[in-house]
């Protein structure tokens, strides 16, 4: 394990655009922070940190100028591995044979580099490669840019408002899935940053960045600010036996209490890491000559999505709510081994009513099987 100052974290950032990487992190835009190109240290939040509750988020200055002391934001990697919107063929018409002019699958030629990586996104990341790389349907164009991906992860070592990763067994430390894991150390008035490599590309590229060798103490440190952070989380979910509960309770009439409160928006599912669902959309040009097809994300929250010939298989509020919570925490074992859910809290958060599914939750398993009369 290394030892790298902040004054020289750029030669972490050269060292992944001097192979060629697209290096995206977190960095502050419309009062919040998302993910986007970076080409320096300065770009990152440095100094900031974020206040987030049930429908609540906001930033505000820290001391001690901190380069990773935000949680998760509004934006999830999922914004360049499975784009909201995507073209997934062309045809060009000839004569009067409308041909194929692109696949789509080999639009995206840069290689991504994502600093900023938390561990509960990297659980995310891994289920999506579940969903969209796995033997018998594998999305080409995913699986391109998931394999070229370098995976710069940080350890959490300040929990967010909303964040429950604890329970999900998914943070607030790495354990795998990255190429290099950052860990930023703050004592008295020391401040740098303990680095470990988790694969041979890491190796190669921590051979360019200025470090030194850390200590036994160094380890501890951050072993300590790691296990802090779980023991802050103010949110939690107890998920024993939450599969076969659910899978019980689709006749609750807590169903139909949440949908009351639900506005239908979308918002957890646009802003959830592991949400993917989508839909396909036709367009053509005014002359005929050129259509295209485009993928672009959908919702089990909107009502066109469940709309099939012969009318809607989920009509109501109080189904489409069902459909995601029961999706996202039992029906998704099923159907890939592990819930859907990692613990972020950003449904939480981004939720214009307060919607808490570690509440919702609570309230079903407080009730047991209650079906309606």
């Amino acid at each position: 394990m290394f030892i790298i100052q902040p004054k020289d974290f750029d030669t972490l950032i050269s060292a992944l655009k001097t192979r060629s990487y697209l290096v995206i992190g977190p960095k502050v835009r419309d009062n919040a922070v998302i993910y986007d190109e970076i080409d320096v240290a300065a770009d990152l939040p440095i100094g900031l940190t974020d206040e987030q509750d049930n429908s609540r988020y906001r930033l505000k200055r820290s001391a001690g100028g901190l380069f990773f002391d935000t949680s998760v934001g509004p934006y999830s990697w999922k914004r360049y591995l499975f784009p909201s919107r995507a073209k997934i063929m062309s045809f060009i018409k000839r004569g009067k044979v409308l041909e194929l002019e692109s696949d789509g699958a080999g639009q995206e030629k840069r290689q991504y580099a994502f600093l900023g990586v938390r561990p509960c996104e990297l659980s995310a990341m891994a289920l999506q490669d579940r969903v969209f790389m796995g033997a018998q349907f594998a999305d080409r164009a995913y699986s391109a840019k998931r394999k070229g991906a370098f995976i710069v992860a940080v350890n959490c070592t300040r929990s967010g408002g909303t964040c429950f990763c604890a329970s999900m067994g998914t943070g607030p430390g790495a354990t795998e899935g990255y190429d290099i894991t950052l860990t930023e150390l703050v004592e008295n008035d020391r401040h740098c940053f303990l680095a470990e490599v988790g694969s041979a590309r890491g190796t190669d590229v921590m051979n360019d960045v200025t470090r030194t060798k850390a200590s036994a103490a160094d380890v501890q440190l951050a072993r300590n600010l790691v296990a802090a952070a779980k023991g802050s989380m103010k949110k939690s979910m107890n998920v024993a036996g939450l599969r076969e509960l659910l899978a019980e309770n689709v006749d609750s009439a807590h169903w139909e209490e949440v949908s009351r409160r639900c506005l239908m928006c979308a918002n957890c599912t646009l802003v959830c890491p592991t949400c993917f669902c989508s839909t396909v959309e036709d367009t053509t040009d005014l002359s005929g000559e050129h259509a295209e097809r485009w993928r672009r994300w959908d919702s089990c929250f909107t009502m066109d999505f469940a709309k099939v010939t012969g009318g809607n298989f989920r009509p109501s509020p109080r189904a489409r709510y069902r459909q995601w919570i029961t999706h996202k925490l039992s029906w998704w074992i099923e159907q890939f081994g592990t819930s859907g859910c990692v613990g972020c809290g950003r449904c939480v958060t981004w939720c214009p009513v307060g919607i808490d599914i570690t509440a919702e939750v609570r309230a079903l398993q407080s009730s047991g099987v209650h079906a309606d009369a």
